[in-house]
């Protein structure tokens, strides 16, 4: 998949949301038909309409829409409190069916929502994995991660009892493990192959109350091999390409100054936007002058060089830092249940921290976020995209569990209530609940879009 700007995010937010909300709808609708409740309606988007078409159901003529505003979606059934049912039909209204019968209907959208993370997990998994192993830097001085113990090349084998192969479950791990505080047992195989244990103490420490990431707080990095500055291809149109810089080329020098390593060679070069360099290179054992005016490039509120130039990677260099991770059918149906299962609890986890105190609430994202990480996301491939979109799906699964008042979780709340006192909730109490809902998820959607202005901002 390409990548774009705005129009592309933009695109692939609304093919996710799309996608996501039809099939929590399909929930509804599925288990409403296969009850024998009315459905009347089923859309995609709120507001005015701008596709309505009538299909013939049995014998119910049902209207599927797609309306203007696409942030949700709903299924109207048949209902005596919204309009006049006639008697014939009552025993198909949604309000006269048993309290089981509703709870199912209600927490249908949110399971068909786990059932679809999971089946795009499993196509993710059943292609292989590819990840960069969790091979660390020399830790930060000072940093958690030096006074535990961990040195430069050790590859993180295990956080706890949970095995890690990939830079991003140990980083999953350690979010998991280190919710609650305490002492984290962490097994390494060190860089001459020796297996040991360390523990991270974290003790009373919130680790989602911090702006930073956990790996970055507690002194971790990953490790990067150092590269010789030799030029592995350049990018068309770019300064390299127009300086005659070729693949194969040794940086020797610029402006005098020697050259080491490829880390050495992005130094200058960023902080030589417009600037004209004069450079030795090696081509096939003759040093030739070259000269480079490094393009400008905006990064963040800096204007830093760019050549347009990637270097030489070494194929024992690749191996080890990166992985590939094949599975069976087998193993990557149950690789996409644990994933399933480990993201809900932990966003259930990570929500309830929230709600205590003990994790900031800047890590609510909203829609710009979301658009920005569709459109990241589908540049790099198919799989990708399908993963977050599993991701994103067992968070609209959990958010519309919370028992907040006009979300899912609020209804399914009151059928609860009446299961155990044997009536439901007064007409009064609910209609003060949707008050108190509809303020809530306000409140909500406003610090998520503030959230996400501040990380544009910054």
């Amino acid at each position: 998949m390409g990548s774009g700007g705005f129009l592309h995010n933009i695109l692939f937010f609304i093919l996710a949301i799309g996608v996501l909300v039809a099939f929590h709808e399909f929930g509804h609708y599925w288990v409403a038909r296969l009850l024998k409740v009315k459905v009347l309606r089923f859309s995609i988007g709120f507001g005015k309409p701008l596709f309505v078409k009538r299909v013939q159901k049995g014998e119910d003529l049902i209207e599927f829409a797609v309306a203007a505003i696409p942030l949700g979606g709903y299924v109207k059934m048949l209902d005596e409190r919204e309009g006049p049912v006639d008697a014939s039909l009552r025993h198909r209204a949604f309000n006269t069916q048993p309290v089981a019968t509703r709870f199912a209907i209600v927490a249908a959208g949110p399971i068909f929502n786990f059932i679809l993370a999971a089946f795009f997990y499993f196509i993710f998994f059943v292609n292989g994995e590819d990840g960069i192993k969790p091979v660390i830097a020399a830790p930060a001085v000072e940093s958690i991660a030096a006074i535990s113990g961990f040195a430069a090349e050790d590859q993180i084998l295990s956080v706890g009892n949970k095995e890690v192969r990939t830079w991003n479950e140990f980083r999953l791990a350690l979010i998991e493990q280190g919710l609650d505080g305490g002492d984290i047992p962490v097994k390494v195989r060190t860089a001459d192959a020796y297996e040991t244990d360390h523990h991270i103490s974290i003790g009373e420490r919130h680790i989602l109350n911090e702006k930073t990431d956990i790996v970055d707080q507690l002194g971790f990095k990953p490790w990067k091999p150092e590269f010789a500055p030799i030029i592995g291809g350049v990018t068309e149109n770019g300064a390299a390409l127009k300086a005659g810089i070729a693949a194969g080329d040794e940086i020797i020098s610029i402006n005098d100054q020697p050259i080491a390593n490829w880390d050495k060679l992005v130094e200058v070069i960023q902080s030589s936007a417009g600037k004209n360099l004069n450079v030795l290179i090696n081509r096939s054992g003759e040093d030739l002058n070259l000269q480079l005016r490094p393009d400008e490039k905006q990064h963040g509120e800096a204007v830093i060089g760019f050549m347009g130039a990637y270097p030489e990677v070494p194929k024992e260099l690749i191996e080890k830092s990166k992985i590939r991770i094949e599975y069976s059918v087998f193993e990557a149906g149950a690789r996409a249940l644990d994933e399933t299962w480990t993201f809900t609890a932990l966003t259930f986890k990570v929500l309830g921290k929230m709600v205590v105190g003990e994790a900031a609430l800047e890590n609510i994202s909203g829609p710009i976020t979301i658009a920005q990480y569709a459109g990241i996301t589908a540049s790099i491939s198919f799989l990708v995209y399908l993963k977050f979109l599993a991701m994103i799906s067992v968070s609209l699964g959990v958010l519309n569990l919370l028992p907040v008042p006009m979300l899912d979780g609020g209804h399914l709340m009151y059928y609860l209530i009446e299961i155990v006192k044997g009536s439901p909730v007064s007409e009064k109490i609910q209609q003060m609940g949707q008050q108190v809902g509809l303020a809530l998820l306000l409140v909500l959607m406003s610090l998520a879009v503030f959230n996400d202005i501040q990380r544009l901002i910054n």
